[in-house]
């Protein structure tokens, strides 16, 4: 197949504008999944993704079309993904921007086109569920026209559901996505843009051949690893595996590595030959992931931790934006301080944990990475509150700040204002898309929006308003850490960093939420939430009655009085030497606070 007939693209947009239904008539369009296989959301693989009605992990997928060979990449939506969209685009030449015609432009639909233009992709524009009867086509054919300046007859009207603007919408990826331009005759370099683990096959790289050519029998090279391997089969998604004998300059497929270490293989490398490694020179990969959120995860029985290493080491294969590293907790023995995406990336992890490697987890408080500079000017990056050196030692503390923008119809703009500034953000300014719907730019500490920040701007906007953010850098902090005590016992996984000026409000939210989650002990347990020796907020959980005079039937009170007595003196000592077994939904209490 000639190199100028390929053509690789993407499909970028908001979370819930339809990418995956789209992708699926595509698919149906071109004959590449048949009828009896078809299925809703067919790039989505994982039952998760099925589940929940979201795109986690990109998923690329070949189709033939009028002797072109079309290579899709189908991206998430969710801000928490945007590495995997990062990663698609730096793999294709072109990418659809999918609006959905109900919603109009939303946050992420801003951030996703302006990864596309730093990569100077071709934009096809695309307004989606033309079919449904609130659909405000016009409305948001004009909002894409001010946002990208193209003309009214480049916007292609379509519907996932209902196939209407397919052709289309394959005549413009033919048209207007320029062939890839690598060199057929150079040596190999192919782009590893994902990758994930069999246990038959080894490693799995996800790969865009930039130059040469690559078979099976090859002896491979890995240029950042230095690793040097067997290629065992190239092929191409169809959207499953489908072996071929070769994959050339332009296509985007797999090789089957043969590694089992799964370190050797890493997202951004370059794949060569082996021995001519010295003539091609490595791509740049990608942008360096930065954590935005960083929380403890610890097995539940000890024993567990090398079954987890194993299960954390093939996520990270599977999901680049997780980073982690060793950490050893007095009361939890050994686990890992992972670094992820935010708050629905955790919940992915630790559900992906549970599933495909069986594993009962317990998940810390997710805290932001401080910048903390010592009396002797040394500067250390704390990522967990157990890390904060004693403030004797401190000279000062700075917190993560981000950019965040705000679309939403401007009828709510007073009150997504005053929630945001009470979150302590700082107003940039204002942009109009139209005469309706607004941008509003902030910057705000990264902690502000970690919990319940989404939640709380979907019920101000009555759920119209979408956020996108961006890491920008570090501004000074009065923050602390707050311990919290279960029956006078320190629980290091509850320890948090908090605001000096809110610690009194957070540590009452925290000890009234674990007094309800707590299980009653047979003596009373004290709940107390401290900032060094200092006690802020404190709650007791009384102890379960036994009726120790049940066995009795008349005789002298005083018999009544001394079986009490002694009940009473046991739960004093019990009291005194008590532990209370914290339950994992203790841990999620504190994570909503």
């Amino acid at each position: 197949m000639q190199q100028e007939k390929i053509r690789n693209f993407c499909i970028i947009a908001h979370i819930d504008h339809g990418k995956s239904t789209l992708a699926d008539r595509l698919l149906e369009f071109t004959g590449t999944v048949s009828k009896r296989e078809m299925k809703n959301q067919v790039l989505d693989m994982m039952d998760l993704e099925r589940e929940r009605g979201i795109t986690i992990k990109l998923q690329p997928v070949r189709m033939d079309y009028k002797e072109h060979i079309l290579n899709l990449i189908d991206t998430p939506g969710h801000v928490d993904f945007n590495y995997e969209v990062s990663r698609s685009l730096a793999a294709v030449e072109g990418a659809l921007l999918l609006v959905d015609a109900t919603q109009g432009v939303q946050a992420q639909t801003l951030g996703n086109l302006y990864l596309a233009l730093e990569q100077n992709l071709a934009i096809i524009p695309v307004v989606n569920k033309v079919d449904l009867k609130n659909a405000e086509v016009e409305k948001t054919v004009q909002e894409i026209l001010s946002l990208i300046g193209c003309k009214r007859e480049e916007v292609i009207l379509a519907s996932g559901k209902t196939g209407v603007g397919v052709q289309e919408i394959l005549e413009a990826v033919v048209n207007k996505v320029p062939p890839p331009n690598g060199k057929a005759s150079g040596a190999l370099r192919a782009l590893i843009f994902d990758s994930k683990y069999d246990d038959y096959k080894g490693v799995v790289a996800y790969v865009r051949i930039v130059d040469g050519e690559v078979r099976r029998g090859d002896k491979m090279f890995l240029m950042a690893t230095r690793t040097e391997s067997e290629v065992l089969e190239v092929g191409y998604f169809k959207p499953k595996f489908f072996p071929a004998e070769k994959l050339v300059t332009g296509d985007i497929g797999y090789i089957v590595t043969g590694l089992k270490e799964i370190e050797k293989c890493r997202v951004g490398d370059t794949i060569t030959i082996f021995g001519s490694e010295s003539e091609a020179q490595s791509l740049p990969g990608y942008k360096e992931v930065k954590p935005m959120v960083f929380a403890g995860i610890f097995c539940k029985e000890g024993d567990d931790f090398p079954k987890l290493r194993e299960a954390i080491l093939k996520l990270k294969l599977n999901d680049a934006s997780l980073t982690f590293e060793t950490e050893q907790s007095k009361a939890l023995g050994f686990g890992f301080r992972c670094g992820l995406l935010g708050l629905l990336h955790l919940e992915i992890v630790e559900e992906r944990l549970r599933r495909e490697h069986n594993l009962d987890v317990i998940v810390t408080v997710p805290s932001v990475a401080y910048r903390v500079t010592t009396a002797k000017n040394e500067v250390t990056i704390v990522k967990s509150p157990s890390e904060l050196p004693d403030p004797s030692h401190l000279k000062f503390i700075e917190e993560p700040w981000i950019k965040i923008d705000v679309v939403s119809p401007s009828t709510y703009i007073g009150g997504i204002m005053q929630m945001v500034q009470e979150k302590r953000g700082v107003y940039s300014n204002t942009e109009y898309l139209d005469a309706d719907r607004v941008i509003l730019h902030y910057e705000i500490p990264l902690s502000a929006i970690l919990v319940d920040f989404y939640d709380k701007l979907k019920s101000v906007s009555s759920g119209y308003a979408s956020l996108n953010y961006e890491f920008f850098g570090y501004k000074k902090a009065d923050v602390v850490k707050m311990d919290i005590l279960v029956a006078s016992e320190p629980v290091e996984a509850l320890g948090t960093i908090v605001y000096r000026d809110t610690a009194q409000d957070v540590g009452r939210r925290i000890v009234q939420s674990l007094k309800k989650v707590l299980p009653r002990q047979m003596f009373e347990v004290k709940i107390q939430a401290a900032l060094g020796g200092k006690i802020v907020a404190s709650e007791h959980l009384p102890a379960m009655k036994k009726d120790v005079t049940a066995k009795l039937y008349g005789g002298d009170v005083t018999r009544k009085n001394k079986l009490l007595e002694k009940q009473k003196k046991g739960k004093k000592k019990m009291k005194a030497m008590g532990k209370v077994d914290i339950p994992p939904e203790a841990f999620l209490a504190v994570l909503k606070k």
